[in-house]
């Protein structure tokens, strides 16, 4: 349930309020939107808010990742020794990673070109949409956001940044990913020993191919919070000054710029 209701059929709308999350409409970069398909394929179509096309490449990567143990070659070969990468890569499963890979790239620089150019679109029709919803699971509603805010909170484990700005479904899924690869690398206990001075035994315990995902995850959560928590006060404030304009500004009312008062 929300408290929306439009008797017209607009063609194109600013964005939209859900439970789950804010859909929105902005202009973005579509390199940068490119490159964080580049660091991890997926991320460049959930930072578009296409979160279905982004779980199924986010998932088609890690699953060909763990067959091929890709990780584990990169860093061999970041290392100088070749020879390792080649033993521990499975070329069973690497050629289907190509294609992919290449394809999340494209498309996501492809939509956020399309999207950029609807969002002019919409922004001139000016068509209304929610600032509140509910539902018996959630409420979502626009407000003022502070990106430091979310930024910090995203420092500190990711997710919560995203939770902070109300991005439930990447916040499901970055969290989830962050509790695996903790587990998994043994990330806290190598921080542990690297704590305390025993280097060796901070690389021994180290699951490296499962770590490699982390830095990725991490940076990302931190850009998605901030980004989003700045356009979505941006979002706020364009929906207050219309409903202001509409409903408290007489009609026959003309600001003359420059008009001394």
């Amino acid at each position: 349930m929300n408290n929306f209701r439009n008797k017209y059929r607009n063609r194109y709308y600013h964005a939209y309020v859900t439970t789950f999350g804010t859909i929105q409409l902005h202009q973005r970069n579509p390199l940068v939107v490119a490159l964080w398909s580049v660091a991890f394929p997926g991320f460049g179509h959930i930072l578009l808010h296409k979160f279905i096309s982004g779980f199924a490449l986010f998932f088609w990567e890690f699953y060909i990742n763990q067959k091929t143990q890709l990780n584990t070659a990169i860093m061999y070969s970041f290392n100088g020794d070749i020879a390792q990468a080649k033993v521990v890569l499975n070329e069973k499963y690497i050629y289907l990673y190509i294609p992919v890979y290449l394809f999340a790239i494209w498309d996501s620089y492809r939509t956020a070109v399309d999207l950029n150019k609807i969002h002019l679109l919409a922004k001139r029709e000016n068509a209304k949409y929610p600032n509140f919803s509910v539902s018996p699971f959630e409420v979502n509603y626009l407000d003022k956001k502070k990106p430091w805010i979310a930024l910090v909170w995203a420092m500190t484990i990711p997710s919560l940044g995203q939770l902070y700005i109300h991005r439930i479904l990447a916040a499901v899924l970055t969290l989830a990913m962050t509790v695996m690869i903790v587990i998994h690398s043994n990330m806290i206990e190598s921080m542990h020993y690297f704590l305390l001075g025993n280097f060796p035994k901070s690389r021994e315990v180290m699951g490296v191919q499962w770590f490699l995902y982390f830095p990725s995850i991490y940076f990302f959560t931190m850009y998605d919070s901030y980004t989003n928590a700045v356009e979505l006060t941006k979002l706020f404030d364009w929906e207050q000054a219309d409903y202001l304009k509409e409903n408290y500004q007489p009609q026959n009312f003309v600001l003359h710029k420059g008009e001394k008062v």
